[in-house]
């Protein structure tokens, strides 16, 4: 945090003739549907090329977005460039009270690319707070079952955690199939009957490349293979994108990410290269997610990296128990998230690169936001990443997630059985849909074990990452921490 009148000092200096000799583009661009009373405006200059291609992919740009301005002062405003690109002159700044975004000296799309992560979470999440609405760090999709019934989602999960590829995931459960409606964020309102509904206010994908390959996410592969701009990938020989995971091997005569000739041991690519592609192009595109009201959110899934403690998957008691469970999320580090790898890291609600303002007063928005609903969503908890006391995964994951998405389905309208534990409801024996799935019960029975020792060790760790918050962390939040331990000693 910085006092706004000495950042705009210290780094209105550093544009000073930041754009001189080169060419400075405004856009104009449009967050959310058009003609959508949830969707927003923008409007940065950059002297980015790179930028203006690819926010013509992620937002709505142009007429569209003037067309969609209430006033002349309804818009975000954005200044972006990218300066001498020096790390030590990187600034990227936030001033929610004037919906405002200053960026300086870096060419990342998640800090240049200002519609994205700056507008559609940082302003967003405090515009929200005040209007009472919601801008989450979240897919949307919707579950079909075989009676062709949709109910939708949203699902909060870290960086690296699965995110994408739950969102355009190819069920392996015959019968069922997942429709995308976003994949990164969610802006999601109260209707006049006490409904939440959400839209997806981006109009492209932003993702993470490596490990994104035929098995991991055949709906992605599908995505990029036109149209798409791909960021610090290798290229091969015949100038083809590539990244680990992609395939088996590395072909031969590749080129790294730097524009060197790849040498075996190292990075190919970049440990967080991007691909940028339009929604449209994903096969598995929700014939509403262009919907202007949004689509109705029947539950909120929180999900990240955990190798022991958090179970495959469980629900919440109610929704108050379920805000104290996001806001109690911790994520492994990966590449993607610090460089580092396996140490965990607070992450409520996958929000804390996000929100704009107080995480504590953000705990009591979702509380608030409860108290306004005719049906709360039900809140669930899910983690694909459980191992074995030898590393293995416990669960397989990719295609086979869409079991756990049933039984979140199953438990919304009232049809799976669970048994209570201390944390939530846990799926019982049987309740899985497991049919030709070659997990074995005690393997299952591990993924969705809940230790008594390692939750004790996680409350305590999570009493002291609360204690920062003083007087400010809601009285909920508190209570459902104690009543957790107690329901662990009863």
């Amino acid at each position: 945090w910085m006092a706004p009148d000495e950042a705009k000092e210290r780094v209105g200096a550093l544009y000073r003739r930041s754009m001189h000799g080169r060419t400075m583009f405004v856009i104009p661009y449009l967050m959310g549907p058009a003609g959508s009373p949830m969707s927003r405006v923008g409007v940065m200059v950059t002297d980015s090329a790179y930028v203006v291609a690819s926010m013509h992919i992620m937002a709505r740009v142009g007429d569209v977005a003037l067309r969609h301005m209430r006033d002349p002062e309804d818009f975000v405003a954005g200044l972006h460039s990218l300066g001498d690109l020096s790390p030590d002159r990187r600034f990227i700044m936030h001033f929610p009270e004037e919906r405002l975004i200053w960026s300086v000296g870096s060419g990342y799309g998640g800090n240049a690319l200002l519609g994205k992560k700056c507008h559609a979470l940082r302003i967003a999440s405090s515009q929200a707070r005040q209007e009472g609405w919601m801008a989450e760090h979240m897919l949307i999709l919707g579950l079909e079952d075989p009676d062709g019934e949709v109910t939708y989602l949203a699902a909060a999960m870290p960086s690296a955690s699965g995110k994408t590829n739950l969102a355009m995931v190819v069920s392996r459960l015959p019968g069922y199939r997942v429709w995308t409606v976003g994949d990164d964020i969610a802006w999601i309102h109260v209707d006049a009957h006490g409904q939440l509904r959400a839209i997806n206010p981006e109009r492209g994908f932003f993702g993470v490349a490596p490990n994104t390959s035929p098995k991991t996410n055949p709906n992605g592969m599908a995505t990029v293979r036109s149209n798409t701009i791909f960021t610090n990938v290798a290229l091969t020989p015949s100038g083809e994108p590539w990244w680990e995971g992609m395939d088996a091997a590395p072909p031969a005569g590749l080129v790294d990410w730097q524009g060197k000739a790849w040498q075996p041991g190292g990075a190919a690519a970049h440990p967080n290269s991007r691909f940028t592609a339009p929604v449209r192009q994903c096969p598995s595109i929700d014939p509403n997610w262009e919907d202007p009201q949004g689509v109705p959110i029947s539950g909120f899934i929180f999900g990240s990296r955990r190798a022991r403690v958090v179970p495959l998957v469980f629900e919440a008691f109610d929704w108050p128990h379920g805000v104290f469970l996001g806001s109690a999320m911790g994520t492994e580090t990966t590449a993607a998230i610090t460089g580092t790898v396996g140490v965990v890291r607070r992450d409520p609600m996958a929000m804390i690169p996000f929100c704009g303002y107080n995480m504590a007063d953000y705990f009591g928005h979702w509380l608030g936001i409860g108290s306004r609903l005719a049906k709360p969503p039900r809140i669930f908890r899910v983690n694909w990443f459980r191992r074995d006391g030898e590393g293995r995964f416990l669960w397989p994951g990719y295609g086979e997630n869409v079991r756990i998405l049933k039984w979140i389905v199953e438990r919304i309208r009232g049809k799976a059985a669970a048994r209570e534990t201390p944390i939530g409801y846990v799926p019982t024996p049987g309740s899985l849909d497991t049919d030709g799935l070659d997990v074995p019960a005690a393997r299952l029975e591990a993924a969705l074990h809940c230790d008594r020792d390692e939750w004790f060790e996680a409350l305590d760790e999570l009493r002291g990452f609360y204690a920062q918050f003083g007087s400010r962390l809601p009285a909920p939040i508190w209570e459902a921490h104690a009543q957790t331990a107690r329901r662990f000693r009863a």
